[in-house]
C-alpha cells in the first residue's frame, strides 16, 4: 500500500460530523397523541405574520414515546407553494436520530384541501420513511383558523 501525500488532495476533503444537542429534557418536550396535539405545537412554532403570507414546509421530529425533538423549518417559498426535498427532510430526521416524522405545510389561502403535489409528496416521503425505518406518522396542512391531517383523512 502506498504513503498518502499532501499532492493527493486527501487534506481538502470536508469533515462530516453527526451531532444533535437538546437543551429540553426529555420528559419535558411535548408529546403529541393526536393530529390536533400536532396542529397546536406546530401553531405554536408558526411565524403569525407568515401563515397567511407565504408558504413554508415544516417537519415535526419525533422519538418513539412521540416525544417532539424538535421542528425543522425546511422551506419557505411564495404564495403558491414551497420546495420540499425528501433528502433535507430525512437528513434533518436521521440527524436527530427520530423514530418518526409529521410533515407540515401552510396554505395562505386558507384552503385546506391538499393539492396533488400534496398527495405525491406524501406517498413518496412515506415509502422513503419505510426504507430508513422512519415512520410518517401525518401530514398537517394549517390555515390560520385550522387543519387538516392527512392521517385522519385515510390518505397515509
Amino acid at each position: 500500500m502506498e504513503k498518502l501525500t499532501k499532492k493527493s488532495g486527501l487534506n481538502r476533503i470536508a469533515e462530516i460530523k453527526l451531532t444533535y444537542r437538546s437543551k429540553v429534557k426529555p420528559s419535558e418536550r411535548p408529546q403529541v397523541t393526536s393530529s390536533t396535539d400536532c396542529a397546536e405545537v406546530l401553531r405554536q412554532s408558526w411565524d403569525t405574520g407568515k401563515i397567511e403570507f407565504v408558504e413554508q414546509f415544516k417537519v415535526m421530529l419525533l422519538n418513539r414515546a412521540n416525544r417532539v425533538l424538535g421542528i425543522y423549518e425546511l422551506s419557505t417559498g411564495g404564495v403558491a407553494g414551497t420546495v420540499a426535498d425528501p433528502k433535507l427532510i430525512f437528513a434533518a430526521a436521521l440527524k436527530a436520530c427520530a423514530s418518526s416524522i409529521i410533515l407540515s405545510h401552510n396554505h395562505p389561502s386558507g384552503n385546506t384541501k391538499p393539492s396533488a403535489a400534496d398527495l405525491q409528496l406524501t406517498k413518496k416521503m412515506k415509502q422513503g420513511g419505510e426504507l430508513l425505518d422512519i415512520v410518517v406518522l401525518d401530514h398537517i396542512i394549517l390555515t390560520s383558523e385550522t387543519y387538516y391531517s392527512m392521517a385522519d383523512e385515510g390518505l397515509l
